[in-house]
C-alpha cells in the first residue's frame, strides 16, 4: 500500500496531533496553511496561523483580501517536503495550527482596528505566538497594538518597497502611514528597527535604519544580515514582510508594485540568516492574487512564511 493510500486525507480537519506531517495529495484536499489542523483550540499551541482579509486601506490596486486564501493554496508542496536546505521537519518541534481568518464586517470599516486587535489579543493571551497573513499592510498596525500589550515596545524588522512612514492623520485608514502612527504610540522602538528593500523616496524616515534595494544589490545578503542583527540586537522583534519588497518579476500579484526590488532568493537568504533574533511575531501581507501569474507571488509568500516557521523551530531546538 502506498504512502498516499495510508495517509489521512483532508488533514486540515482530520489530523489528530498538532505535531508532525503526513502525506496528502498536493492537488486535492481541504486547504489550510501547510496542511496544519484547522482549530480554535489554542491549548498547547506554539504558533497560530491566521488571516486578516482586509484591503480597504490600500492606495492603488485592491485585492489583498484574497491573500490569505492564496497563500494557503500555495503552501501544498511545502507541506509535502522537508525544509530546504536543512532537511528538517519544523512540525516535529513546533505545534502549529491554522486558526482561520479574522471576522470583519465590510460595512463598518471604522471597527476594523479594534476587531483585528481583539482577534490577535485572544490568540496572544493563550500563550501562542502569531504568524498572520494579510490583507493590505495596514493590518500590521492593530497587530502591533496587540503585541505591544503583551511585549511592550518592539524592534520592527520591515521588508518592503515603501517605508510606510508618510504623515498620518488621526483616524486615517492607510497602508502607507500606519508605522508613523505606531511610532507615535510607542509601539515600535525606532533605535532598533530596520527597513529592508526600500525603493521609494520619502523624507519622513522617522529615525528608522533603512537598507534600500540598491544598497542590498551592491553589498549582498551577508552584509544585510549583519546590519539587521547589529541594529536589532537582543530586543524583542516583530517581522513584517510586504510582498512588494520583491521585484515585480518575482511578485507581480500585489497592490503597489515597484521595479528594482529583491529577488525571492535574496529575501529567503536574508530571512534564513536571522536566527539570532528574538522574534515574537510575524506577518506576510499585500498578496493580491488577481494580479498574480502562475501563483508565483503566493508561492513566494508561502515560502517566506514557511521559512519563518523553520527559523522558529531551529530556535526552539537550540533552546532545549
Amino acid at each position: 500500500m502506498s504512502d498516499f493510500e495510508e495517509s489521512t486525507t483532508d488533514q486540515a480537519f482530520n489530523k489528530k496531533s498538532l505535531y508532525g506531517r503526513d502525506g496528502e495529495m498536493t492537488y486535492s484536499g481541504a486547504l489550510s496553511f501547510l496542511r496544519r489542523k484547522y482549530t480554535k483550540d489554542l491549548n498547547g499551541v506554539d504558533i497560530t496561523i491566521s488571516g486578516i482579509p482586509f484591503d480597504a486601506a490600500t492606495s492603488f490596486r485592491p485585492g489583498a483580501r484574497f491573500g490569505p486564501k492564496a497563500i494557503r493554496e500555495a503552501s501544498v508542496q511545502l507541506a509535502e517536503l522537508l525544509a530546504f536546505p536543512d532537511g528538517i521537519d519544523p512540525f516535529k518541534t513546533l505545534a502549529v495550527i491554522d486558526y482561520g481568518d479574522c471576522s470583519l464586517d465590510y460595512g463598518y470599516p471604522t471597527d476594523v482596528v479594534e476587531q483585528i486587535q481583539q482577534h490577535a489579543k485572544a490568540i496572544l493571551d493563550s500563550g501562542s505566538e502569531m504568524l498572520t497573513f494579510g490583507g493590505d499592510h495596514f493590518v500590521t498596525y492593530p497587530l502591533l497594538r496587540a503585541h505591544y500589550e503583551k511585549h511592550g515596545p518592539m524592534a520592527l524588522v520591515h521588508f518592503d518597497a515603501h517605508t510606510d512612514t508618510w504623515p498620518d492623520e488621526e483616524g486615517r485608514l492607510d497602508h502607507g502611514t500606519m508605522f508613523t502612527r505606531a511610532l507615535k504610540e510607542g509601539l515600535i522602538d525606532p533605535n532598533h528597527s530596520i527597513q529592508v528593500g526600500i525603493r521609494t523616496h520619502n523624507i519622513n524616515t522617522r529615525g528608522l535604519t533603512i537598507l534600500d534595494a540598491p544598497w542590498i544589490h551592491e553589498n549582498g545578503i551577508k552584509a544585510v544580515v549583519e546590519r539587521i542583527l547589529a541594529t536589532v540586537g537582543t530586543h524583542k522583534a516583530y517581522l513584517t514582510f510586504d510582498i512588494d519588497c520583491l521585484d515585480p518579476a518575482f511578485a507581480p500579484g500585489t497592490g503597489t508594485p515597484v521595479a528594482g526590488g529583491l529577488s525571492s532568493a535574496q529575501a529567503l537568504g536574508i530571512l534564513r540568516g536571522l536566527g539570532q533574533l528574538n522574534f515574537i511575531g510575524a506577518d506576510v501581507v499585500e498578496v493580491a492574487p488577481a494580479y498574480d501569474h502562475a501563483d508565483i507571488t503566493a508561492i513566494a509568500a508561502a515560502t517566506i512564511a514557511h521559512d519563518y516557521l523553520v527559523l522558529k523551530a531551529k530556535q526552539k531546538i537550540d533552546a532545549t
